[in-house]
Protein backbone atom coordinates (compact mmCIF):
# COMPACT_ATOMS: atom_id res chain seq x y z
CA UNK A 1 0.00 0.00 0.00
CA UNK A 2 1.28 3.43 -0.96
CA UNK A 3 -0.62 6.42 0.39
CA UNK A 4 0.27 9.86 -0.95
CA UNK A 5 -0.89 12.55 1.44
CA UNK A 6 -1.65 16.02 0.09
CA UNK A 7 -1.39 14.66 -3.44
CA UNK A 8 -2.91 17.90 -4.73
CA UNK A 9 -0.01 19.99 -3.41
CA UNK A 10 2.07 20.57 -6.53
CA UNK A 11 5.84 20.54 -6.09
CA UNK A 12 8.59 18.22 -4.93
CA UNK A 13 7.36 14.59 -5.01
CA UNK A 14 3.89 15.66 -6.16
CA UNK A 15 4.58 16.49 -9.81
CA UNK A 16 3.43 14.23 -12.64
CA UNK A 17 6.74 12.40 -13.00
CA UNK A 18 7.15 11.76 -9.28
CA UNK A 19 3.56 10.55 -8.89
CA UNK A 20 4.03 8.10 -11.78
CA UNK A 21 7.28 6.85 -10.22
CA UNK A 22 5.72 6.44 -6.78
CA UNK A 23 2.66 4.71 -8.19
CA UNK A 24 4.94 2.43 -10.18
CA UNK A 25 6.63 1.33 -6.96
CA UNK A 26 3.31 -0.06 -5.75
CA UNK A 27 2.84 -1.81 -9.08
CA UNK A 28 5.93 -3.93 -8.37
CA UNK A 29 3.83 -5.86 -5.90
CA UNK A 30 1.04 -7.99 -7.35
CA UNK A 31 -1.24 -6.83 -4.53
CA UNK A 32 0.01 -3.23 -4.56
CA UNK A 33 -2.43 -0.35 -4.10
CA UNK A 34 -2.09 3.43 -4.26
CA UNK A 35 -4.28 5.95 -2.47
CA UNK A 36 -4.02 9.62 -3.39
CA UNK A 37 -5.39 11.85 -0.63
CA UNK A 38 -6.38 15.25 -1.99
CA UNK A 39 -9.05 17.94 -1.87
CA UNK A 40 -9.07 18.24 -5.66
CA UNK A 41 -7.70 16.44 -8.71
CA UNK A 42 -4.73 18.30 -10.15
CA UNK A 43 -3.50 18.01 -13.72
CA UNK A 44 -0.45 16.10 -12.45
CA UNK A 45 -2.69 13.60 -10.65
CA UNK A 46 -4.97 13.17 -13.67
CA UNK A 47 -2.05 12.57 -16.05
CA UNK A 48 -0.32 10.20 -13.59
CA UNK A 49 -3.46 8.09 -13.13
CA UNK A 50 -4.10 7.96 -16.90
CA UNK A 51 -0.49 6.98 -17.61
CA UNK A 52 -0.57 4.31 -14.91
CA UNK A 53 -3.78 2.86 -16.34
CA UNK A 54 -2.30 2.90 -19.86
CA UNK A 55 0.81 1.07 -18.69
CA UNK A 56 -1.25 -1.42 -16.68
CA UNK A 57 -3.30 -2.27 -19.78
CA UNK A 58 -0.17 -2.80 -21.89
CA UNK A 59 1.31 -5.06 -19.20
CA UNK A 60 -1.93 -7.02 -18.79
CA UNK A 61 -2.19 -7.58 -22.54
CA UNK A 62 1.44 -8.74 -22.67
CA UNK A 63 0.98 -11.08 -19.69
CA UNK A 64 -2.17 -12.58 -21.19
CA UNK A 65 -0.55 -13.08 -24.59
CA UNK A 66 2.51 -14.81 -23.09
CA UNK A 67 0.79 -16.71 -20.27
CA UNK A 68 2.58 -14.81 -17.51
CA UNK A 69 1.21 -14.70 -13.96
CA UNK A 70 2.40 -11.55 -12.12
CA UNK A 71 4.54 -12.18 -9.04
CA UNK A 72 5.80 -9.71 -6.47
CA UNK A 73 9.47 -8.81 -6.24
CA UNK A 74 11.04 -10.16 -3.04
CA UNK A 75 13.56 -7.85 -1.37
CA UNK A 76 14.63 -7.74 2.24
CA UNK A 77 13.75 -4.45 3.95
CA UNK A 78 16.89 -4.70 6.07
CA UNK A 79 19.01 -4.64 2.87
CA UNK A 80 17.42 -1.33 1.88
CA UNK A 81 17.96 0.14 5.34
CA UNK A 82 21.57 -1.04 5.32
CA UNK A 83 22.21 0.68 1.96
CA UNK A 84 20.75 3.94 3.32
CA UNK A 85 22.85 3.70 6.51
CA UNK A 86 26.01 3.15 4.44
CA UNK A 87 25.19 6.15 2.22
CA UNK A 88 24.57 8.35 5.25
CA UNK A 89 27.78 7.15 6.95
CA UNK A 90 29.91 8.00 3.88
CA UNK A 91 28.21 11.36 3.51
CA UNK A 92 28.65 12.21 7.20
CA UNK A 93 32.36 11.32 7.07
CA UNK A 94 32.83 13.55 4.03
CA UNK A 95 30.91 16.42 5.58
CA UNK A 96 32.85 16.32 8.85
CA UNK A 97 36.15 16.21 6.96
CA UNK A 98 35.22 19.30 4.91
CA UNK A 99 33.28 21.26 7.54
CA UNK A 100 34.61 24.62 8.69
CA UNK A 101 32.75 27.90 9.16
CA UNK A 102 34.23 29.07 5.86
CA UNK A 103 33.24 25.97 3.88
CA UNK A 104 29.72 25.55 5.34
CA UNK A 105 27.86 27.73 2.76
CA UNK A 106 29.55 26.00 -0.19
CA UNK A 107 29.00 22.57 1.37
CA UNK A 108 25.29 23.31 1.91
CA UNK A 109 24.96 24.50 -1.69
CA UNK A 110 26.77 21.37 -2.95
CA UNK A 111 24.58 19.03 -0.90
CA UNK A 112 21.44 20.87 -2.01
CA UNK A 113 22.48 20.49 -5.63
CA UNK A 114 23.16 16.79 -5.10
CA UNK A 115 19.75 16.39 -3.44
CA UNK A 116 17.98 17.99 -6.41
CA UNK A 117 20.01 15.88 -8.85
CA UNK A 118 19.08 12.71 -6.96
CA UNK A 119 15.40 13.69 -7.04
CA UNK A 120 15.63 14.36 -10.79
CA UNK A 121 17.07 10.85 -11.23
CA UNK A 122 14.14 9.60 -9.09
CA UNK A 123 16.53 8.39 -6.38
CA UNK A 124 14.24 9.54 -3.59
CA UNK A 125 15.93 7.57 -0.82
CA UNK A 126 19.25 9.28 -1.55
CA UNK A 127 17.52 12.66 -1.83
CA UNK A 128 16.00 12.12 1.61
CA UNK A 129 19.40 11.21 3.11
CA UNK A 130 20.88 14.38 1.62
CA UNK A 131 17.93 16.46 2.88
CA UNK A 132 18.42 15.11 6.40
CA UNK A 133 22.14 15.89 6.27
CA UNK A 134 21.42 19.45 5.10
CA UNK A 135 18.92 19.95 7.93
CA UNK A 136 21.42 18.59 10.45
CA UNK A 137 24.13 20.96 9.19
CA UNK A 138 21.78 23.95 9.27
CA UNK A 139 20.73 23.15 12.83
CA UNK A 140 24.35 22.69 13.89
CA UNK A 141 25.39 25.97 12.28
CA UNK A 142 22.56 27.84 14.03
CA UNK A 143 23.86 26.67 17.42
CA UNK A 144 27.45 27.77 16.75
Amino acid sequence: LVAILDADKEGFLRNERSLIQTMGRAARNSEGRVILYADRVTESMRVAVQETQRRRQIQSDYNLKHGIEPQSVQRNLEDIRSENRQSLKKLTQRVHKELTPETLPKLLADLTSQMHDAAERLEFELAAVLRDQIDQLKNTSLRT
